[in-house]
């Protein structure tokens, strides 16, 4: 099964309410105002009654990521049989008592980093750490909170002596991109899957045979289109929270398993690389910190 796992289908369906299209969005208005007698419906009673086709949810449930109607309703009912989550997203309000803030904030992190868990696919991974590993020269892309996750990745790669480059300047990322070549790896970071400078620059790097790598929510379109290997994250992001604190928590738990994985995968290259540049940075900055005393 490659649908959503143990992450909550409603809340997926909830948070992609706008990626939908319009009879898409009917069909997930009928299911989260009337899930359990939805669980109880064949895929053309279904359609029946949220006044769409079979052929409208069969589509849904792929951009779901399940295979079929049956693998959709098989996790819609194992849901509702399921006691409430009490460990639910904490909406952020105005006067909250600092303890009830922390608290929220706290929740909301750890719910984010959990679910993404459950949404990697491991197959997904392991072709990014391969490509990663091959790669000549890796670009990476994103804006605003995404590009602060690009240069995460990108410290870390140049720890461990990796050719690579971060560039949040759409003009930057497009003339970057178009200099790549099939030997390099372009990834594209960003939470909606959406952001139009984001989505050129790895479209750009596609068009030079560059292996492409998304990393967007779960169910995003737009970057996903131009990736070879696709991966997600999942995250709501409501209220005040689209200040991006929950998402970027869950982006930094998927750059954290990538350069973890890559560097366990191949730890003769890479290990004492890392503890190179470490015992480097340490011998200049001690030597800086003696000459000034």
């Amino acid at each position: 099964m490659k649908g959503i796992a143990k992450v909550s289908l409603l809340n997926t369906i909830r948070d992609n309410m706008d990626s939908f299209n319009p009879k898409e969005r009917e069909l997930a208005a009928f299911l989260l105002a009337r899930p359990q007698e939805a669980a109880r419906l064949t895929i053309t009673e279904l359609a029946k009654e949220a006044g769409s086709s079979t052929a409208t949810v069969s589509r849904f449930c792929r951009t779901l990521r399940f295979q079929n109607f049956a693998e959709f309703k098989m996790q819609l009912a194992g849901e509702l049989a399921q006691p409430p989550d009490t460990t639910q997203y904490q909406d952020i309000v105005a006067g909250n008592p600092l303890p009830d803030i922390v608290s929220a904030i706290t929740i909301n992190n750890l719910r984010s980093v959990t679910d993404t868990t459950h949404i990697l696919d491991i197959g997904e991974l392991r072709k990014a750490i391969e490509a990663l590993h091959s790669a000549s020269r890796i670009d990476l892309y994103g804006a605003a909170t995404s590009g602060l996750v690009a240069q995460d990745f990108f410290h870390k790669l140049i720890r461990i002596g990796k050719a690579a480059a971060v560039f949040t300047d759409s003009h930057m990322q497009l003339t970057s991109a178009s200099s790549l070549t099939a030997k390099d790896v372009a990834i594209g970071i960003s939470y909606s899957g959406e952001t139009p400078e984001t989505i050129h620059a790895l479209r750009c790097a596609a068009d030079q045979g560059a292996t492409t790598i998304s990393l967007t929510r779960f169910g995003a379109g737009g970057l996903t289109d131009h990736a070879n290997i696709r991966l997600f994250t999942s995250s709501s992001e409501a209220g005040m929270r689209r200040g991006d604190m929950a998402s970027r928590m869950a982006q930094l738990h998927v750059i954290d398993i990538l350069f973890t994985g890559l560097v366990s995968e191949h730890f003769d290259d890479y290990v004492p690389r890392l503890e190179r540049s470490f015992q480097t940075v340490k011998h200049y900055t001690g030597k800086k910190e003696r000459t000034n005393t």
